[in-house]
């Protein structure tokens, strides 16, 4: 599961980012068509950073649009900074565990 490319968009000001709350939704649709299936979901694929960059909005920091230029660093692709990381990690497992 790739849930970041295809979630990546433009921002008003021209910065291209990536919203949290999309690449949990496609997360939680790949393993609920693996488990309907009853096929192995073999991973997932993320884009992170431990650094505290401003490259995705969204998550329980609540990062939006206006705040990405504060620290946009990326030379490429949007990547989800160490909270949203650490936040998607946590919400994975709890997804998880209450599925089983």
């Amino acid at each position: 599961c790739d849930p970041m490319h295809g979630n990546t968009v433009t921002a008003e000001q021209g910065l291209k980012t990536r919203r949290y709350e999309d690449i949990f939704q496609e997360i939680e649709s790949f393993f609920d068509i693996h488990q309907k299936l009853k096929s192995f979901p073999g991973g997932i694929h993320l884009e992170l950073t431990g650094a505290d960059v401003t490259e995705c909005t969204g998550g329980a920091i609540g990062l939006n649009e206006a705040d990405l230029e504060a620290r946009y660093h990326t030379q490429c692709d949007p990547r989800l900074n160490v909270d949203q990381s650490i936040e998607i990690a946590f919400a994975l497992s709890d997804y998880l565990v209450a599925g089983r």
